[in-house]
């Protein structure tokens, strides 16, 4: 576990030396800064997880460093304040520009550690919070007893416990991101923040300063390593990943430390870093887009969530689970479903996973009256759905205007390309001229839309 890191800020050398020595046997991580432009030197190094900072100091004093912090919107952490000449409107000043908390000198030590311990907790709440409307549309354990599911959380628990770096294969809508949070609860940095981003909804020029962060001579703005040092960090789609950006991880995962963009210090990385991709990425790496030294660093040691389809003994679990989900979380009216549905449902394909299961029992709840869920409304509600392409099959929408955007595109750029690679009969060089697009962008196209162009020259 990594110990949380606390930068003490005082003019008076006992005073730094007494509460740095009681904070290190507590088990926190200690810097020590006797001025503001110390302070602002160690925070430009390491982003610590809490300040405590002495309001009168010669040269730029506590109140003013805490100003400037609050001005550049830079207060990344909590802030206690510390002084043996404080009044009520100096404490009132600290708490309006952001301070946590307020302690007089001389310093009582049970009372420091209590306001720290509840300032750190009141920071963790904070962190979790940030992502409690996408924690809880998953569940915190992977659902299903099969033999299946039995052993990929057996082998999830084992990489966790071995791995920080860990590369996550699956189909869309198989539970990618729940395998995700389950090893971040299963690593050694399983009580620290934990976030999930996605690297395609990022702009391509600001996917490194978000990972990175940024600094100049006077700001430093945190990225995603910064603050979620000691945790946990997930990030989706990797083959998004910019060409630079790539690099740049890479250097990362060598080297053990990062620097921020335009920074020239490094910085220990220090967290649980987890990636995941719908596809094989070493059809990339042929295709020229991926950096092959990158896969070897991510996928040491691969976990594979299989579809649907490899274990459908679970669909009932998964069925009684949603129901209890969303009964609970979204309101939705209690029903159950018969058993002759339950089977029926088994031998259905999931060509959307986990999530298409999601959303079915979802409608179901939200349409049907009646307490049983009987299978032949399964079959009508099936029977209304909008179908999905896959591999070697494509069904048409009856109207593409009803499909989302998205959805829309994809389907049409499936088709188009189906179309136009039946007239080549497979020949990819040839579909580049057609359609007038550069190879790798459409080798990588056709991977996305689970298009294989081997099949048309047969």
């Amino acid at each position: 576990m990594a110990a949380q890191y606390i930068l003490v800020v005082d003019d008076e050398p006992d005073i730094r030396q007494l509460v740095s020595e009681i904070l290190e046997d507590e088990g926190y991580e200690v810097a020590i800064a006797e001025n503001a432009d110390q302070a602002k030197e160690l925070r430009r190094k390491r982003r610590p997880d809490l300040v405590l900072l002495d309001i009168w100091m010669p040269g730029e004093d506590g109140i003013s460093l805490l100003k400037s912090w609050q001005e550049s919107g830079t207060l990344c952490c909590p802030v206690i304040m510390m002084s043996g000449h404080g009044t009520i409107e100096t404490a009132v000043e600290a708490t309006r520009l952001g301070a946590y908390d307020f302690i007089e000198k001389p310093l009582s030590m049970a009372k420091m550690l209590l306001t720290i311990d509840n300032a750190m907790r009141s920071e963790k709440l904070v962190q979790e919070n940030k992502g409690l409307r996408d924690q809880v549309t998953a569940s915190n354990e992977p659902v299903g007893n099969s033999e299946v599911m039995k052993k990929l959380r057996e082998q999830a628990q084992r990489i966790a416990s071995h791995n920080d770096t860990i590369l996550i294969y699956g189909e869309s809508g198989v539970g990618k991101e729940v395998f995700a949070r389950y090893l971040h609860a299963n690593s050694k940095n399983s009580d620290r923040p934990f976030t999930k981003v996605t690297i395609s909804s990022l702009e391509e020029d600001k996917v490194s300063k978000t990972l990175f962060g940024w600094e100049s001579k006077d700001t430093i703005e945190y990225g995603l390593f910064d603050e979620y040092r000691g945790g946990g960090l997930y990030l989706s789609d990797i083959a998004a990943l910019p060409a630079d950006t790539q690099k740049k991880l890479l250097s990362t995962l060598r080297d053990g430390s990062y620097t921020r963009i335009n920074g020239s210090d490094p910085i220990n990385f220090d967290l649980t870093l987890i990636v995941s991709s719908q596809h094989d990425l070493h059809d990339d790496v042929t295709a020229g887009t991926f950096n092959k030294d990158l896969l070897s660093q991510l996928s040491v040691v691969p976990l594979l969530i299989p579809s649907l389809r490899e274990h459908p003994e679970d669909v009932p679990e998964l069925l009684n689970y949603y129901v209890d989900f969303l009964t609970e979380q979204e309101g939705l009216p209690y029903r159950h479903f018969s058993v002759s549905a339950q089977n029926y449902l088994r031998n259905h394909q999931w060509f959307g996973n986990i999530r298409e299961l999601r959303n079915l029992v979802q409608r179901l709840l939200i349409m049907g009256t009646d307490a049983e869920i009987t299978q032949e409304e399964v079959e009508e509600s099936l029977g209304t759905e909008i179908p999905i392409f896959t591999n070697n099959i494509s069904q048409e929408p009856n109207h593409l205007f009803e499909l989302p955007l998205r959805q829309a595109r994809e389907q049409f750029e499936h088709d188009y390309l189906d179309f136009q690679l039946k007239h080549v009969k497979g020949n990819v060089s040839k579909l580049a001229e057609r359609v007038q697009m550069e190879r790798t962008h459409l080798y990588r196209k056709m991977r996305s839309l689970n298009i294989d162009p081997k099949k048309y020259g047969k």
